[in-house]
């Protein structure tokens, strides 16, 4: 289609017309295409959508995005647009996560030390063997109370420092660690002290202290959209006195609540009375959590080196700006991580778009793309459409983001990635089905195959992998609480583990998966590849998710290169196995 006048077409998110900024021709790249240039500069932090108008001898076309693949149509209105992400300049994120790996801990399941704590507590079962299964059936009034425990606890933690070090682990993210009285601890009964069952404020600052002396940083869980009803600021079931919003009016943290008809009926997180919402933008909140002694420093005064924000697009822009402000006062290298489940440059909620990680809240967030680019493609899906999911968040995210992602295969709102990739699919079954469907023999086996190709991508992508406690040791199970289980000490997998450790090496010592670009080779089929580059440093990473082996041409520089964990190069090709992984290093 010939061209005789090309205009940039642009939109500022918030604007109501677009804006036309003439092309000019710049010669002929073959003979069909030509090359049009011109200039454009943001004057606005937020988001803008481009794309590009042409006049032809057919009339006005313009070039957009397909919406069926990766390559651009041309039609006769905008519609569809490519998308710029325009950020606070100087925005930067913390150092120390770039090249490393974080490991997630669910305090109450991963180690017990041994050391039987004073627990005046009657409402809970105390299990007595770690090997023992998890109480999942609901109590005599039909609700799920998730008040059996294991005694995991910080010093069984500070016990495996050595372990985690093995792995390369640099950042320990734990699931909440203060008083309540669940075992996930979602339900927050007191943010100002740790949970008797997990130990002591001392404990806390002990772990801390060691893990950075092995190079290891502690971020912690911080639940601020919501708090337990059995807590000390909201007291429905009276075990704090007769103090808090539920039983007084006049209670300093009454106004942290939105009462309809006080004391029953309250707002509160997707309907559970057990969590009532708290109103974040209330001035005694944000003091009690953001303020100069508030939460947040409090603990990062004790050794933690930031926060993983529990449903961050349900904080508001004015919390979130706060939190940032009280984090970085505390320590510029705080770390704030989000738990966005989507595309967090775009992403909208409550008829707002968010501002996560334009230079004011986020520094990262919880990376569910690449998860599920990642399962999609061991699952099938064509190569090529989830390379298109992996670089659509490279193009929208901020550099300084993209530095710090925390790439995810499980989380404890997740089913276990090996479970996901080798069992039968959930479809809906209940927990009675869940608790008692665990994988075949064959299953597992080939579900380790494919787990070691799914931590292969996870720890080559840009950002920095996140290991959910037991993923390296070979853990399965379905939905919470099947994906909650103790680590299984004694009983790992070895494969797997070494994989993690190898791989982990692997990060430590290639400067490309620090902060490198990465460039799409070939991703097609079942055949995933591509190349991790800064300055010197390149690393060709392939994956085969199909039944076959697979062979193709080294890319161009990587002949000579350095083939690694048994990958196998002979006279300029590569061989990508079946069911398995390829690596060469320049």
């Amino acid at each position: 289609m010939h061209c005789s006048q090309a205009e940039l077409a642009v939109k500022y998110d918030y604007a109501y017309d677009w804006q036309f900024t003439p092309l000019y021709w710049n010669g002929n790249f073959d003979s069909e295409h030509s090359i049009w240039e011109g200039d454009f500069t943001p004057t606005d932090i937020g988001l803008y959508w481009y794309s590009f108008k042409l006049q032809t001898a057919e009339g006005q076309r313009f070039v957009v995005p397909s919406d069926v693949d990766s390559k651009s149509s041309i039609e006769r209105s905008p519609g569809r647009s490519w998308q710029i992400t325009c950020y606070k300049k100087g925005f930067k994120t913390p150092d120390w996560p770039v090249g490393g790996v974080m490991y997630q801990i669910f305090p109450d399941r991963f180690c017990f030390s041994g050391q039987e704590k004073d627990i005046k507590r009657t409402d809970l079962e105390l299990h007595n063997n770690w090997d023992e299964s998890i109480n999942w059936w609901p109590n005599n009034n039909g609700e799920i109370t998730n008040s059996d425990f294991f005694k995991g606890d910080i010093k069984g933690i500070t016990s495996k420092l050595d372990y985690l070090e093995s792995l390369g682990v640099t950042c320990i993210y734990l699931n909440p660690i203060f008083e309540a009285y669940s075992n996930h601890r979602y339900d927050t009964g007191d943010y100002s002290k740790i949970d008797p069952l997990l130990g002591t404020e001392e404990d806390f600052k002990e772990l801390c202290s060691k893990a950075k002396q092995k190079g290891i940083h502690v971020i912690c869980d911080g639940v601020f959209s919501h708090t337990g009803s059995d807590s000390i600021y909201f007291n429905r079931s009276g075990r704090y006195g007769d103090s808090g919003a539920f039983k007084d009016k006049n209670s300093p943290y009454y106004s942290w609540y939105k009462f309809n008809d006080w004391p029953y009926n309250y707002n509160s997180w997707w309907g559970f009375y057990t969590l009532p919402e708290v109103i974040e933008t209330d001035p005694a909140f944000n003091e009690y959590i953001n303020g100069k002694k508030g939460i947040v420093r409090k603990w990062m005064k004790d050794g933690s080196s930031g926060w993983r924000l529990d449903v961050a697009d349900e904080l508001p822009d004015e919390f979130l700006e706060n939190l940032r402000t009280s984090v970085k006062e505390q320590d510029p290298q705080g770390l704030i991580i989000g738990e966005v489940w989507e595309d967090a440059s775009n992403k909208e909620s409550y008829g707002n778009r968010r501002k996560f990680l334009l230079g004011y809240q986020l520094d990262s967030v919880m990376n569910y793309v690449f998860r599920h680019a990642i399962l999609e493609f061991i699952g099938g899906n064509d190569a090529k459409y989830v390379m298109d999911s992996i670089m659509s968040v490279v193009e929208n995210y901020p550099r300084p983001v993209l530095r710090v992602l925390m790439n995810l295969l499980s989380t404890h709102d997740t089913e276990r990635a090996l479970t996901m990739l080798a069992g039968e699919k959930l479809n809906g079954r209940d927990r009675n089905w869940q608790a008692h469907t665990t994988l075949t023999n064959e299953q597992y086996n080939r579900g380790i195959k494919l787990m070691k190709i799914a931590v292969g991508i996870q720890y080559t992508l840009p950002g920095f992998p996140c290991v959910y406690y037991g993923d390296e040791a070979g853990m399965q199970g379905y939905r919470d609480p099947f994906n909650r289980a103790p680590y299984p000490w004694g009983k790992e997998n070895t494969e797997l583990i070494n994989w993690h450790k190898d791989l982990g090496n692997l990060r430590k010592s290639c400067s490309a998966l620090w902060d490198g670009d990465i460039f799409s080779v070939f991703s097609q089929g079942r055949v995933l590849s591509y190349i991790r580059r800064s300055g010197n440093c390149g690393l060709y990473c392939g994956f085969n998710s199909g039944f076959t082996n697979v062979t193709i041409d080294v890319p161009p520089g990587y002949a000579n290169g350095k083939p690694l964990f048994g990958t196998q190069v002979n006279n300029g090709k590569l061989t990508i196995p079946a069911g398995g992984s390829a690596f060469i290093l320049v």
